[in-house]
């Protein structure tokens, strides 16, 4: 009944693709630091070889010969390494002889004798790029009189399609990856960063390991997204990107600088900037594995952002500002072009605080947000501090456009702004309210900013209102009370209400709403309806309207076509104003609507969109990885999907992010029983039982960990458990009207039925259980891979087979690629295990006996002393035994199988 991984689970390093396996020649390239000595000694080991491995340096490139002398060092016992050792010796001093000739032959050969003498290995050239050309031309030519020695070679500046390399005209090309956000996070871990960190060393350092290591040992912060230089890199960091910056002419770094003062830069306008000579310079750049230039958009990116604040960081003042005056004259934009003349003119200069307004206006327009922000945010910097009420004003904007995009250095800079001035209670509550929805999950001194907020409210009940809005908020998901949130909630709507604040009251009603589902409270649906008979105010976040909890009711209820068509506008809505969190959680909600239809493709488009969107933004990344994991684990990878599941775990408890915590440990703890790892998926979902309870949550609907946890209970024997587990929630969703949770119930009661071998019942069960999902594909098709199941271990393949058929056609149809394998297996076997008279698997005689004796209760131990053989052995049978019968654990081998008679 569960998907095989295709992997081991865990996020682990990247060296180098599995394919380049058995290829006896490779090449490793990429940026500096970005992992290629590791690389390259990872496939080094997988060779099963002994390793060589040679490491040139700088200051080896200029001296003729010295990676052969390494070379005929290594063997010294070798008589061909003694031979080319001496005859380096003679010809060192003597180049430009007319026996130069002469001599290079010679070194040909005796290289080849060497290389033919020398015990099996594979050959590792760390730092390639160093290795003498005298060397490389030696070695090359006696390489391929030796065609089976495997070679890698690790460097920094080589790029497919430069011509034949050294080490083989057939060398296969790698380039090294850099990590992901989670791989990141990963080698980070020693380091307990919190998740922000985390995701600003992987955007400054490009997923390059050593900057991220240099960044994480770095004890100053890192530097605000405005990049100014008083906010520079820490010096460690700034000595490493500055060795590989020297390493370029001067004319390279200077175009460059262009393009880091640039928000946006592409091939046109650095042209435009050095004339004919840019492509040349930017190769350069590109061959140094600095600088990414896209070939069909003409865009170009630093690999790590921090190579671009340390270029910016360099520039003094005055120089930066004549920069942007060149880059202003030389844009095709409108809007930065202003950027540019904005940030050329003096900072003291009011025309620039309009010219900025102007800018972000438009910006926001054409809803490009992360330069609203930047433009909004200069607007409020540079108008003067006697102009107060302008300045808070632009200030407000900065804030509420930074709020949008998740931007907390922004958010932060214009509330000091605010908060500095002589302002009046609304525009206090205003800032304060903004910056704590620019926090999102990172709000670490939520105590101190509510109590600032609720003084400056002084009383007032509209503002004291929005204020328990997102204490509300705060008390679900950080303390994980949700009793208290909706008492919070309750009170924001009766002093929203008081003060006649129409927009305020829709949102407290809805948090109430939302709330009160959770808690199985009767009135929900009546005061989700309260909140929608109200008129909508744009203000209000579209994550945050009664219509999306509509929706996200609607798919609790299993109508996810109903949720998808309120959610499709509310996406439009939620892009066209730029607020990043409400993108993410509308694309998650779709998501989950499109892979409850079973349309597969379409959740994994919105799945990776909100990952992205996550991932480029100072998000938490534990919504989009609790989405990713249950999408990408039904419809594409097991093992991706498990590595998103233990990210959101892990960023959810660094973040005490209660409401997450508990999402992405059943995500986890699903895809754990659904790859046939029951006792580890155990550990997880009774921590989301746990951590439900504590939060009482009562509504079964809202997080189906019920029957995942029952099934796991039963795989592992334990019936009691498990038919306690079902007759409770079983009671609750009868109580609380919400039948759609019944199926899926009905499911694991079949399993337990099967497990006490009623058979008939539980077949029964689960036939009545697929009809009522036909309008749910992938939970139908789950339903009848258990009757499937249930019909072999009652001997009628037959049936078995018609199910399992029936499985692995939904789940085909669906693109349900990792159930659509699980099904085929099982059909597999199904069709072409041979069979005894009961139609049941037949095993051989030595796994009847192995079988007969665990089913017994006999210990492995003791089973091998009997049959006497190894321990080992007894579980490689039992094992083969488990995958014929379709089984997962002893005590369902008991009911299965005759135990031996005395």
């Amino acid at each position: 009944m569960g998907m095989n991984a295709s992997h081991e689970a865990g996020p682990v390093l990247p060296v180098v693709p599995e394919d380049v396996d058995g290829i006896r020649r490779v090449v490793l390239f990429g940026p500096p630091g970005s992992g290629k000595t590791t690389a390259a000694g990872v496939l080094g080991r997988r060779s099963g070889l002994p390793v060589l491995r040679l490491a040139p340096g700088p200051q080896d490139t200029g001296i003729p010969y010295t990676g052969l002398l390494e070379l005929a060092l290594a063997f010294p016992a070798l008589p061909a390494s003694r031979e080319l050792t001496a005859a380096l010796d003679e010809t060192a001093g003597r180049s430009g002889s007319p026996d130069d000739a002469g001599r290079a032959l010679r070194l040909r050969r005796l290289t080849a004798d060497l290389l033919r003498e020398a015990p099996p290995m594979t050959l590792v050239v760390d730092n390639a790029q160093w290795l003498d050309p005298a060397s490389a031309a030696v070695l090359g030519w006696a390489l391929r009189l030796a065609p089976d020695l495997p070679v890698i070679a690790a460097e920094r500046t080589w790029r497919p399609g430069a011509g034949s390399h050294w080490c083989g005209e057939d060398a296969c090309a790698v380039r090294v990856p850099p990590l992901t956000a989670p791989q990141v996070a990963t080698l980070l871990s020693p380091y307990r960063l919190a998740p922000r960190e985390v995701t600003r060393i992987h955007a400054y350092s490009g997923g390059n390991p050593a900057l991220a290591l240099a960044l994480a040992d770095a004890s100053r912060p890192l530097p605000d997204r405005d990049g100014v230089s008083e906010s520079a890199l820490p010096p460690t960091v700034r000595r490493l990107v500055g060795e590989w910056l020297d390493e370029l002419p001067v004319q390279v770094q200077e175009l460059l600088t262009f393009a880091a003062l640039d928000d946006r830069p592409d091939l046109e306008l650095l042209g435009r900037l050095a004339g004919p000579a840019a492509e040349a310079l930017l190769a350069q750049a590109e061959a140094a594995g600095l600088f990414d230039i896209g070939r069909v958009d003409g865009s170009v990116r630093f690999t790590a952002s921090a190579i671009g604040t340390e270029l910016v960081a360099r520039l003094p003042g005055e120089a930066r500002r004549l920069l942007h005056a060149r880059l202003a004259e030389a844009s095709r934009d409108s809007v930065r072009r202003d950027r540019h003349t904005v940030l050329a003119a003096d900072a003291d200069d009011p025309r620039s605080a309009r010219r900025a307004a102007r800018a972000a206006v438009r910006a926001r327009q054409r809803g490009d947000h992360v330069l609203a922000a930047e433009l909004s945010l200069l607007a409020a910097q540079r108008t003067p501090q006697d102009d107060g009420d302008l300045l808070i004003e632009r200030a407000l904007t900065a804030v509420r456009d930074a709020a949008h995009y998740g931007d907390l250095p922004r958010a932060r800079a214009a509330a000091r702004l605010v908060l500095g001035q002589d302002t009046t209670p609304d525009q206090r509550v205003d800032a304060l309210v903004a910056l704590i929805d620019a926090s999102g999950q990172h709000l670490y001194s939520a105590d101190e900013l509510f109590a600032a907020a609720l003084r400056a409210a002084a009383g007032r009940s509209d503002l004291t209102a929005r204020i328990l809005i997102r204490q509300s908020v705060w008390a679900n998901v950080n303390e994980g009370d949700p009793h208290r949130a909706c008492a919070l909630a309750g009170r924001a709507t009766a002093l929203a209400e008081s003060a006649g604040d129409t927009t305020t009251a829709v949102m407290a009603l809805t948090m109430q709403a939302r709330l009160q589902r959770v808690l199985g409270h009767p009135d929900a649906g009546t005061t989700l309806s309260r909140a929608l008979s109200l008129p909508r105010a744009a203000s209000i976040p579209v994550n945050g309207t009664p219509q999306h909890l509509a929706a996200r009711h609607a798919l609790f209820d299993d109508r996810p076509d109903e949720a998808r068509t309120a959610l499709l506008p509310l996406l439009v809505e939620a892009e066209r104003t730029g607020d990043a969190e409400a993108t993410v959680d509308v694309l998650r909600s779709l998501a989950e609507a499109e892979l409850r239809a079973g349309r597969c493709a379409r959740a994994l488009d919105h799945a990776h969109r909100a990952q992205a969107l996550t991932d480029g933004t100072a998000l938490s990344a534990a919504p989009a990885c609790y989405t990713s994991a249950l999408v990408e684990g039904a419809a594409r990878r097991t093992d991706l999907a498990l590595v998103h599941a233990r990210r959101g775990v892990d960023t959810a408890r660094q973040e005490d992010n209660k409401v997450f915590l508990s999402r992405n440990l059943f995500a986890l703890g699903h895809l754990l029983l659904a790859t046939g790892r029951p006792k580890e998926a155990l550990e997880a979902l009774e921590e989301v039982r746990d951590l439900e309870g504590l939060q009482q949550v009562r509504d079964p609907s809202v997080l189906r960990w019920h029957p995942e946890l029952a099934e796991t209970l039963i795989a592992l024997g334990r019936l009691d458990q498990a038919r306690s587990l079902l007759d409770d929630t079983r009671r609750t969703a009868t109580d609380l009207g919400r039948d759609t949770v019944l199926p899926s119930l009905e499911r694991s009661q079949a399993l337990l039925d099967a497990a006490r071998g009623h058979y008939d019942t539980a077949a029964r069960r689960l036939t009545e259980a697929a009809d009522r999902l036909r309008h749910l594909p992938l939970e139908r098709g789950r339903t009848l891979l258990a009757l499937s199941h249930t019909e072999r271990r009652g001997r009628r393949r037959a049936s078995a087979r018609a199910a399992a058929q029936s499985a692995a056609d939904l789940f085909t149809a669906h693109r349900a690629h990792p159930w659509a394998e699980t099904a085929a297996r099982t059909l597999g076997r199904l069709e072409d295990a041979p069979t005894d008279h009961n139609d049941r698997p037949r095993l051989t005689p030595a796994e009847q006996r192995c079988a007969e004796l665990a089913a017994a209760g006999v210990s492995n131990r003791d089973i091998a002393t009997t049959l006497t053989v190894s321990v080992k052995t007894v579980e490689a049978t039992l094992t083969r035994v488990y995958r014929k019968l379709g089984l997962h654990s002893r005590f369902q081998l008991a009911h299965t199988v005759t135990p031996a008679r005395e």
